[in-house]
């Protein structure tokens, strides 16, 4: 059996869905999957093993240059593939129906209307499937396999998931502590009001004794992070990193803390301790927990179906409930 997955962006919801591979290839080792991403984030599956070919999309590229053209090119393509038995479409967006439809196959899956933001996707699927919006990310990624291959998971296999990134390198660049702890901090995401204030996560610092990296992947995030290390010297900034070496590096630190952005879920993927800061956004749906992976919420209540990016209700989460269950987390690395 030959399975295309669809699921094009973005960094944290790629990450999500990944973690139906390695239930797929349990089912049934001899299923080839294939997989249609953007090319800007191609690196997180390109090393995968059960991956078996990846099918690069462009669409940012075609709108950043407003063509037509281009953009047609880009979906057309995936009429030529070779035909599918089953292409499922894990994004449910206007975007990512189009291109599952136009790759041939007996069927074509994905939500229904009920069940997606964009509902005008569900139109493009041949076999329509219904699990609540609100309902966890990870839970709704497994269903919708479920359903199309005709298996079952449950939530004991779910907690007890391999991790499932990948890199091609063996070594980072540079060297972490062997003598301290080592703290990866990710205080940028995709709009401000998901991130923890800088004078927060310097006084971190204050509270734990452990060596603390701050990673930034663009200017906006490159200033928060200038910013923590004005407030708290002895931390360290990353540089710049590719994908392949951000997963390298999360796979070595004892703890990741962040807000619900994707290097933090990279850190659920990996099953490396972690932190995810819950503000303007539902934790209870947005990410995995586990004995490992803690979540804490602000005292908003979240709509997950509208979200609302005036609430900055992060701010208020308590830097000493971060630093206790921190504590707890390193701890359990000895």
């Amino acid at each position: 059996m030959r399975i295309a997955i669809v699921k094009v962006s973005a960094l944290g919801d790629i990450v999500h869905s990944m973690i139906v591979l390695q239930f797929i290839k349990k089912y049934n080792r001899e299923i080839l999957i294939d997989w249609v991403v953007e090319e800007s984030y191609k690196d997180l599956l390109a090393f995968h093993p059960d991956i078996n070919r990846i099918h690069i999309v462009n669409l940012r590229k075609a709108k950043k240059k407003k063509s037509l053209l281009l953009l047609i090119a880009e979906l057309v393509k995936f009429s030529k593939l070779e035909k599918y038995d089953i292409v499922i479409d894990m994004q449910g967006l206007l975007k990512s129906a189009i291109i599952a439809r136009l790759i041939p196959s007996n069927k074509t899956i994905g939500f229904d209307k009920d069940s997606i933001r964009e509902r005008f996707a569900s139109l493009f699927y041949s076999e329509k499937f219904q699990y609540s919006y609100s309902k966890n990310i990870i839970e709704r990624h497994l269903k919708l396999i479920e359903f199309a291959l005709g298996f079952s998971v449950n939530k004991k296999q779910i907690q007890q998931k391999l991790p499932f990134l990948f890199s091609s390198k063996s070594q980072l660049d540079f060297e972490l502590s062997l003598v301290k702890k080592n703290i990866l901090l990710i205080p940028g995401a995709s709009y401000n009001s998901k991130c923890y204030p800088v004078s927060k996560f310097a006084e971190l610092a204050n509270l734990i004794e452990a060596n603390f990296l701050i990673l930034w992947g663009n200017q906006k995030e490159k200033l928060l992070a200038n910013q923590i290390k004005e407030l708290s010297p002895n931390m360290s900034i990353c540089h710049k990193m590719s994908i392949d070496s951000l997963i390298l590096l999360i796979s070595k630190v004892d703890l990741v803390i962040g807000s619900d952005t994707g290097p933090t879920h990279m850190a659920v993927a990996l099953n490396i301790p972690s932190i995810t800061l819950f503000g303007p956004t539902p934790g209870y749906r947005n990410t995995l927990k586990t004995e490992l992976n803690k979540v804490i919420e602000s005292e908003s209540i979240v709509n997950p179906n509208k979200i609302n990016k005036a609430d900055n209700s992060i701010k208020n989460i308590r830097i000493e409930e971060i630093a206790n269950e921190a504590q707890i987390l390193i701890e359990s690395r000895n």
